[in-house]
């Protein structure tokens, strides 16, 4: 295979929303460019992209796929991503090592929630973008709106470099870039080149000088040529929306039908000829402040992106060439944890084919199989040459379930299969939860979580069992109470005997010290889950030795560790132990610490126990026209809503509400508003639980956790 350099090689991510025709329009630029002889379609489950057993049975994207073309003497690599944000950890890692963002729009809907949503994203990496409006063939397709769609969301520097045209029931495309007009056959393929109908004449003037004045303010030599001039040559015209892309102030638009092949040609030559290159990119500043220059003569630095694990193939890990040239067998170091990795085996990835190269350039992205090392976020660079490139940032969970293995054998098993969604898709993150007892996964919504199931299922042979977490509350008491308890055991030899009294009361910061009693020892604890133990010792007389008192003690934190009512952490207690009783042989540390433990545990019951609840703040963003149902629906989940903001079309609500009624939150916000809403939780405090609800959990307590 042909060995690009950095300036012929350009990286492109197709986005956009479910359905707007990415995996189609990137068959057919493989097919026109010749890589393939033959178009699959997604219906035929045959494309180059979408070749998981998963995007099959879906029938549509759920991975990122690279795949690569070659037009006109550079290399295109295209990354296909997923249309739906529940599998946003695949397309940011795309976007992220993209030097430019194809944003596909269907004419037949225009800009969509998943559009809007994926534009969020690509604004904020500030990377270069194009739109490319779908389907203009369809009986159905608005090019016109599709446009103003885009213009709404983007602004005035959204510009036509086409727009779509029928003359004699020919489909037709006007280019006001070249000033041509393509006509194409039914079957679509190579259009006759032709001029512009007079009757088109007058817009495509319009159009054009709309583009050369865009063009020409991205640069003072080409805006002094235009003032000149009063137009721009193609070249400069070439020069200026590159330079505009760059800056994130100019966005072409073009027009394609991807399934007629009607376009995608034009659609090449503009990404060979204009879209940026990496090697046009400014440099990347490195986690170490260190410039990261896309050059050749640099250092090898290589990003990881990717990983995924196909079976019989093994882990692939798939990588962008962020400086100097790579080839097979270099010995490059883990950036985060020093090891050595040989990339024995160097491969452009198209879909599942796997095509052997010996180098790549600065630019270019390969995968290699079998490292050993290595994850997704990871950077690998000579030694003597440390290096990290700043990781990818993923949003946090909008979904938790606690998740086993149904059969106990398989928990192993389970676990490690999870470990490779993790490495495949950083968005999905499992973690056991001491407090909770649970294993815990966390994903972006309940089509990923469908996809981990599947992937479990199919691809590991486990079955799992997906149900709601249960919720960490904390245990407290609202009154004092007093308890005591002889702990007695004869068993032949020598026994267990020790009788312990304590009082305990709420604890709060401030308090005034315990009254009638004869204080010999404090002792505060701060417990590990918050809040604290007061400890006094308030022995008089002699009563029970000095050296049972840790004993004591010890028992308590034990009980506190799992409370009565519901297993929960127990939180701001004090203890005054003010008598009891000893044998001169049978008592030792452990009578003690049963007896501290069942004097705290009586004396708690009696205090009026009370459960606390994690309380998040959370922020909503809503689309003005649904504010109304969305504060319906918190206030149905014990929100209190402590204000609202104006953000543009979107209203911004900020409350508390609950941990326990978030559950299944994203999935309803998402009915709610059609997908157009976002929202953050974080953690509050801890609040008392409503008295009617504390009963129901309580008795719910050793019941089975709903699914």
């Amino acid at each position: 295979m042909k060995v690009y350099d950095d300036k012929h090689i350009k990286n492109v991510v197709f986005v956009g929303a479910h359905g707007s025709g990415k995996t189609t329009l990137a068959e057919t630029m493989l097919f026109e460019a010749g890589l393939i002889n033959r178009r699959g379609t997604v219906e035929n489950k045959n494309t180059v992209s979408d070749h998981h057993d998963i995007e099959h049975e879906r029938g549509t994207s759920v991975l990122a796929t690279p795949l690569h073309t070659e037009w006109r003497n550079y290399k295109i690599n295209i990354i296909d991503t997923p249309g739906l944000d529940d599998f946003i950890g695949e397309i940011l890692s795309s976007i992220r090592v993209a030097d430019s963002i194809v944003t596909v729009i269907n004419a037949r809907y225009g800009v969509e929630i998943g559009t809007e949503i994926m534009w969020n994203y690509i604004d904020r990496y500030n990377k270069p973008t194009l739109f490319v409006i779908n389907q203009i063939d369809h009986p159905n397709a608005n090019f016109d709106d599709s446009f103003k769609g885009i213009r709404s969301l983007v602004g005035s520097n959204a510009v036509k470099i086409q727009y779509p045209l029928v003359i004699d029931g020919a489909q037709c495309i006007v280019d006001v870039l070249k000033m041509k007009l393509y006509k194409f056959g039914p079957d679509g393929g190579k259009p006759e080149k032709l001029p512009i109908p007079d009757n088109q004449k007058e817009l495509a003037d319009q159009l054009h000088n709309e583009l050369v004045e865009k063009a020409a303010e991205n640069d003072m030599e080409l805006l002094e040529l235009f003032v000149e001039k009063g137009t721009l040559s193609e070249e400069e015209l070439r020069k200026g929306i590159k330079l505009g892309m760059l800056n994130h102030e100019l966005f072409p638009v073009f027009c394609v039908s991807a399934l007629q092949d009607m376009g995608s040609g034009r659609l090449m030559g503009f990404i060979d000829n204009v879209a940026p290159a990496a090697a046009d990119l400014k440099p990347e500043q490195s986690v170490e402040g260190k410039a990261v220059k896309p050059l050749p003569t640099e250092p090898t630095v290589l990003f990881v992106f990717k990983t995924e694990f196909l079976p019989n193939v093994g882990q692939i890990t798939f990588f962008k060439v962020k400086s100097g040239e790579l080839k097979a067998n270099d010995k490059l170091v883990n950036a985060r944890n020093g090891e050595t990795e040989t990339l024995n085996q160097l491969f452009i990835m198209d879909g599942k084919e796997r095509r052997p190269v010996s180098k790549l350039s600065t630019g270019d992205i390969g995968a290699s199989l079998k490292l050993k090392y290595t994850e997704t976020n990871d950077t690998l660079h000579p030694e003597g040459h440390p290096v990290t490139i700043k990781p990818i940032q993923y949003p946090e969970a909008r979904v938790r379930r606690a998740v086993a293995a149904v059969e106990k054998r398989d928990e192993e098993k389970m676990m490690e299969a999870l470990k490779k969604l993790h490495s495949e898709d950083p968005t999905v993150v499992v973690s056991y939860s001491n407090e909770l007892k649970q294993q815990i996964l966390a994903c972006q919504g309940e089509l990923q979580l469908s996809v981990i199931k599947w992937s479990l299922e199919n691809g590991y042979g486990v079955k799992a069992n997906f149900s709601r977490p249960r919720i960490a509350y904390r245990e407290t008491i609202t009154r004092p109470a007093t308890a005591n308890y002889r702990h007695k055991k004869q068993s032949g030899g020598a026994g267990q005997f020790a009788q312990v009294h304590m009082k305990i009361e709420p604890w709060h910061q401030d308090m005034a010290e315990p009254e009638g009693f004869t204080i010999r020892g404090k002792e505060e604890v701060e417990l590990p889950w918050g809040g604290k133990l007061v400890f006094y010792n308030c022995i008089v007389g002699g009563v029970i030795d000095l050296r049972f008192l840790p004993s004591i003690k010890k028992g308590i934190l034990e009980v506190m560790e799992s409370g009565p009512l519901t297993d929960s952490y127990i939180r701001d207690v004090r203890v005054m132990v003010y008598d009891g009783k000893m044998h001169p042989v049978d008592s030792n540390d452990i009578a003690f610490k049963i007896a501290g433990a069942h004097a705290f545990k009586a004396a708690f019951l009696n205090a009026r126990p009370k459960l606390l609840e994690p309380i998040r703040n959370l922020n909503v963003k809503v689309p003005e026209d649904a504010v109304g149902q969305v504060m319906t629906d918190l206030q149905s989940r014990r929100a209190v809503i402590l204000g609202i903001e104006s953000a543009d079309q979107y209203q911004m609500l900020r409350c508390t509400v609950p941990e326990a009624e978030l559950y299944g939150y994203s999935t309803e916000l998402r009915s709610l508003t059609q997908g157009k809403a976002t929202f953050h939780a974080s953690f509050s405090a801890f609040e008392p639980v409503p008295e009617n609800i504390q009963e129901k959990i309580v008795k719910e307590k050793d019941q089975p956790v709903d699914a």
